[in-house]
């Protein structure tokens, strides 16, 4: 009978224990009132190196293609991206950027002289796609332009050059040599990066070295004609804080609005063997998610550094190259980077995408890696066909926040529990646009059991709450050619309102924005 007693006893106390924790385990308050960043639209920026099909293929076919195109630049890739408002585009790299000449690619395009593109597989690079295409293709897309100049083997004076080339409104022999290629008007370039990860593929740099050669290349990198240039330096790879601190104190922040930041999604972190896009097991999928959770500590440790040396934030941090990084498909060339894109791949993009907005105050810009046919990209292209990857769905999903005001939010979440180890089950992003709509960004990282949470709003009156889901019946689901998609936004219903508060029932392995109002 005592037996009994105790078996009771312990069985009640591990059910309110459970119950407890059950109780406090997804609650998000959101600070409706308390809002003054904004989520700047530039966090959702993309990036296009000279790296297997990303440029050709899958930008450019040429005007003679079969492809429907405008002037060369294919239309169904403009369009699927015009619809997901893509805000600026990074070009031409990457590694390839310290290789890249711009005279060789400008003039008429049957004189331009090919180069070897060593970086990535080897191939001849016949320059057809140059400044003028690139600037075509922003204008197109209704983007800004974000330039990678060459710092690794180009000098002060082509990159001074080049600025005059595209923004120079003032006679004289650049701003000449634009017009006797075909452009009158200058063209608006907001973004210059100055480098491109110097400490390796753009020259093996040290920090010091570098800091004064950024200072000597931002000297003469003018803005001219009205333009107003946003220069950015080279910081470091991951928490290398010292790079950071090295430049931080030594540039002058009149030569600096911008320091980058990369940091790529690598599961096991293992660069040798990365493992595959679509065959994984959930030991994968876990540390794929608790590998991309450590963006959060990258950007916050860096900008503990930055706050230091620039405490009124007016040197923002940019995060140009992020996402996941896969082996390439079998059969493709290993020097392009061709990955699938799966339900994994959308977790990863939404969850530092969540990152990016909470540290709004800091991040000014991010370029996932990259849009087409390279690593996470947005859209996959097969001669005349396309399809949009899951990670395209959540950027689609996340119009919403660009240039809305950040609401800060305290989340107290679940664990997601695998192999002895946890990860948060739930992160979270909130924002208020224009209409005074507040959007709420939630994921659910857990790939096999429903989540549900109790929001607050703090300093809000709300009536109503609608959204939109991303999820799939597999870890590995992904969207193929000639088959039906089977990762998209589809309508999410699972949410009531009570008051200020908000219940939502998340399904495992999701996505879901809501619209509060």
């Amino acid at each position: 009978m005592k037996f009994l007693i105790i078996q009771c006893i312990f069985g009640l106390l591990l059910s309110l224990t459970f119950l407890s924790a059950q109780g406090k385990e997804n609650k998000i308050i959101v600070n409706a009132d308390l809002g003054k960043e904004t989520i700047s639209k530039y966090i959702y920026g993309h990036f296009a190196e000279h790296l297997g099909h990303c440029i050709y293929g899958g930008f450019w076919v040429g005007e003679d293609s079969s492809i429907p195109n405008t002037r060369g630049i294919r239309n169904d890739v403009v369009q699927a991206l015009r619809e997901i408002k893509i805000p600026v585009l990074r070009w031409p790299g990457g590694c390839f950027a310290d290789i890249y000449h711009w005279r060789d690619g400008v003039g008429p395009r049957d004189q331009r002289p090919p180069i070897l593109n060593y970086h990535w597989g080897g191939v001849t690079e016949d320059n057809s796609f140059g400044t003028h295409e690139f600037m075509d293709l922003c204008e197109q897309l209704g983007c800004e332009a974000y330039i990678a100049g060459n710092v690794g083997s180009g000098s002060v004076e082509e990159m001074k050059q080049w600025v005059e080339y595209m923004t120079s409104d003032k006679p004289g022999p650049m701003s000449n040599l634009r017009k006797q290629n075909g452009r009158d008007e200058p063209w608006k370039v907001r973004f210059l990066g100055i480098g491109n990860e110097v400490w390796g593929c753009g020259g093996n740099m040290n920090a010091d070295y570098y800091a004064d050669l950024y200072s000597h290349f931002a000297t003469f990198c003018r803005d001219l004609g009205g333009n107003k240039l946003y220069r950015i330096a080279c910081g470091p790879y991951g928490e290398n804080t010292k790079w950071t601190e090295t430049l931080m104190k030594n540039i002058k922040h009149n030569l600096l609005q911008g320091l980058s930041i990369h940091f790529y999604t690598v599961a096991g972190k293992d660069w040798n063997n990365k493992g595959s896009a679509t065959q994984f097991s959930e030991n994968n999928w876990f540390e794929t998610l608790e590998y991309t959770l450590k963006m959060d500590d990258v950007i916050s440790k860096n900008a503990k550094i930055m706050d230091q040396y620039d405490p009124e934030k007016k040197v923002g941090m940019i995060v140009d190259e992020w996402g996941d990084w896969w082996n390439v498909e079998p059969g493709t060339e290993p020097g392009f980077l061709y990955q699938q894109n799966t339900l994994r791949d959308a977790l990863v993009a939404a969850i530092n995408l969540n990152i990016f907005n909470n540290h709004c105050d800091r991040v000014k810009m991010a370029n996932i890696a990259q849009t087409v046919n390279v690593l996470q990209a947005m859209v996959l292209t097969q001669g005349e066909k396309i399809v949009l990857t899951p990670s395209y769905y959540v950027f689609k999903m996340y119009t919403v926040h660009h240039d809305a005001t950040m609401l800060p939010l305290h989340v107290e979440t679940a664990t997601y529990d695998y192999d002895n180890k946890s990860i948060p089950a739930i992160t979270a992003s909130a924002s208020k646009d224009q209409k005074e709509r507040i959007h709420l960004s939630l994921t659910n990282a857990d790939p096999k059991k429903t989540q549900e949470i109790v929001c607050s709003l703090r300093g809000a009156k709300i009536s109503r709450a609608n959204g939109t889901i991303i999820t799939a019946d597999a870890m590995n689901a992904f969207n193929d050619f000639d088959k039906a998609e089977k990762v998209g936004i589809v309508d999410f219903n699972d949410v009531s309102v009570n008051g200020d508060k908000i219940k939502v029932k998340m399904p495992p392995k999701s996505i879901v924005t809501l619209e509060i109002y």
